[in-house]
């Protein structure tokens, strides 16, 4: 994998100033975008992300102090340093390095599956969809990512259109809000309440596919059996300890987080009805994609499924797994009005960005479009655009470079 050697001086140069030494190796993480599967890789599901060509350089040497110390290029965020042997992480701040903090306490295991256990030690219940693609892609083409066990299935993308990201302007850190663990515990909750409703042994259920599995039926099967099984109107902890014979001590313990004992409703119907819908889209997503590759020079009605598969997600993540924004859905729109076959939020949501699916033929005129209708409209969101809108293709996943040979 290549590096981009301008960046990797000035990273050198920087490092020597900090340091006092020269880098030992460099690492580059790609940045990774979700085309479709929203919130389902932790109840179990197949999801269908990409890398990015945009990507993160990391620069290190080791000491004989048997500290880290831990130095950011943008002078925004401060600098860390700590004993190795003292690592706490501090899940109630969101500072930059809890993050490489929470993969160094979990280096002793296979990289991928391990960086998805470790990022739990900032609180955040997440399925391993991040942490996968980026160790996993391949430069070209999509991951249909599968868990359990951990495999991933190249997805070729559609000839002659392009994948662009566009950023809300609006910031949401997963690991510092309750939002993200809420919604995995309703869809954990979700699980247990159907088993048992369904008869199937509950105590063994853990994600909502466990269900599906048991029964052995389709998802489109899964969403009859929550219209069937599980009300709209929102559950109370009381109504869910009834229905699990559990106090609310052993719900607090088996079911909740820490930053979610708080919560006294939740919405298990909608929640589980996204999930399903969701894991079937992803199934037609890959289906569609494989359809329209080889075309050549297609028509754009070609695209039209795969873009029709990526409103329908945008539309349940907004109105079930309710984790959009108003600033995500009117950049979704813009989106579309602008020349995108299809656009929805990408990532955990309540913020964030928005991935489109744009015609070739129609990117010049699209990427004008966007940023006169949703970026000039706001000047604070101009500040510093080529990070938060631009096309992309899909990337290789993240490499090593054990040494940089400098100019000097």
């Amino acid at each position: 994998m290549e590096m981009d050697t301008e960046r990797l001086a000035r990273l050198e140069d920087l490092f020597k100033i900090k340091f006092g030494s020269t880098p030992q190796f460099y690492a580059r993480a790609p940045g990774r975008v979700n085309l479709i599967g929203e919130h389902i890789d932790y109840c179990g599901y197949s999801v269908l992300p990409m890398a990015i060509q945009q990507d993160i350089l990391i620069a290190v040497a080791t000491n004989n102090l048997s500290k880290i110390n831990l130095s950011n290029t943008n002078p925004q965020y401060c600098d860390f340093s700590n004993a190795v042997h003292d690592i706490t992480i501090d899940t109630t701040r969101a500072f930059w390095y809890n993050y490489f903090l929470c993969g160094f306490k979990g280096v002793q295991k296979e990289l991928a599956e391990i960086c998805t256990k470790s990022e739990r030690y900032i609180g955040t219940q997440g399925g391993g969809m991040d942490q996968s693609i980026s160790f996993l892609a391949s430069k070209g083409t999509a991951m249909l990512i599968d868990f359990e066990p951990l495999r991933a299935t190249e997805v070729s993308m559609p000839q002659g259109a392009v994948f662009v990201i566009a950023s809300s302007c609006v910031e949401m850190n997963k690991a510092a809000t309750a939002h993200f663990n809420i919604r995995v515990a309703e869809c954990r909750i979700a699980a247990k309440v159907l088993a048992k409703t369904m008869g199937l042994r509950w105590q063994e259920v853990v994600k909502l596919k466990d269900v599906q599995v048991a029964q052995q039926v389709s998802t489109i099967d899964m969403l009859e059996m929550v219209e069937k099984h599980l009300h709209p109107e929102p559950y109370s902890r009381r109504e869910i300890c009834s229905a699990l014979e559990l106090s609310n001590t052993q719900l607090d313990s088996m079911l909740l987080s820490q930053n979610t004992t708080h919560v006294q409703s939740f919405k298990l119907y909608h929640r589980a009805k996204h999930v399903f819908s969701e894991a079937d889209r992803v199934s037609k997503f890959r289906l569609a994609c494989q359809s329209v590759t080889g075309q050549g020079d297609m028509e754009i009605g070609f695209l039209c499924p795969v873009g029709e598969l990526m409103n329908a997600s945008h539309t349940s993540c907004r109105d079930l797994y309710e984790c959009s924004c108003s600033e995500l859905d009117e950049l979704v729109n813009i989106c579309l009005k602008s020349g995108a076959v299809g656009s929805r939020l990408t990532g955990a949501g309540w913020g964030g960005c928005t991935v489109s699916l744009v015609p070739a033929e129609r990117l010049p005129a699209f990427m004008d479009s966007v940023r006169r209708g949703f970026y000039e409209a706001d000047p604070g969101r101009m500040h510093n655009l080529a990070q938060h809108f631009f096309a992309t293709e899909p990337a290789a996943g993240a490499s090593i470079v054990k040494h940089y040979p400098t100019a000097n």
